[in-house]
């Protein structure tokens, strides 16, 4: 695996020397729910890794529909399925059947632990649940001790580092490595972008990028993925 460059300079080619990088289709807003649009546009970015970003249950309905047409034939060498957090009507039970459904070809199940009633329930997911760190706006799921009981309910789900979330929650980034050093086994992929002073995603500023540097030298065995626009330099 080639190494980021991570400790160069601020340039676009410290970010995009990470192999593999993808991005996920959530920011892409203008395309919501056009599932092939949003596939070619993540092919602007990387073959290697993406993220199918279904934030709304109408939308991870009608991506299941997709993928059962297209899941086996998706052109990347990673794919994870960001799990529905909102506007939930389906039963959690009736939800995670929907999950076991999806195609083979998904590496990776994003899992809000704040979006979750029963964790237990998500454990017959297995090694594909990937469960990820919320931001400082969240009441719990945002540090490695408020994880450690959904981790307990899904003693074989993977870990999804949102490195910005960490930095929310402390902006030292102390508590990104305490992450790491719990769950870093488990690690399956890595959140990036910057964060607005709502805590929604932006492109990651060249400060960011720098001040990540160190968690991030930590993850180049996983792929990251772009939670908005690659940056412009």
């Amino acid at each position: 695996m080639v190494p980021p460059v991570i400790d160069a300079p601020a340039t676009g080619r410290a970010l995009t020397a990470h192999h593999p990088l993808g991005t996920s289709t959530g920011h892409l807003v203008e395309l919501r729910g056009q599932w092939d649009m949003l596939v070619r546009r993540a092919l602007d970015v990387s073959t290697l890794a993406v993220e199918l970003a279904a934030l709304s249950e109408p939308e991870f309905v009608s991506l299941c529909g997709w993928l059962e047409q297209n899941g086996d034939g998706l052109p990347f060498d990673f794919v994870s399925v960001h799990a529905p957090t909102k506007h939930r009507e389906l039963p959690e039970q009736a939800l995670v059947e929907r999950l076991l459904e999806l195609p083979a070809s998904v590496d990776a199940i994003v899992l809000h632990p704040d979006a979750m009633e029963q964790p237990e329930r998500y454990a017959a997911l297995g090694a594909v649940a990937a469960v990820e760190n919320m931001d400082a706006r969240k009441p719990g799921g945002r540090t490695a001790d408020e994880l450690e009981r959904i981790f307990a309910a899904l003693p074989e789900a993977a870990f999804c580092l949102d490195v910005p979330h960490a930095q929310s929650v402390d902006p030292t980034l102390d508590e990104a490595h305490r992450l790491l050093d719990a769950y870093g086994e488990r690690l399956r992929h890595v959140h990036l972008s910057s964060l607005d002073g709502g805590c929604h995603h932006v492109p990651l500023t060249r400060a960011d990028e720098q001040a990540f540097a160190p968690v991030l030298r930590r993850c180049t065995d996983v792929p990251w993925i772009l939670e908005s626009a690659l940056p412009a330099r």
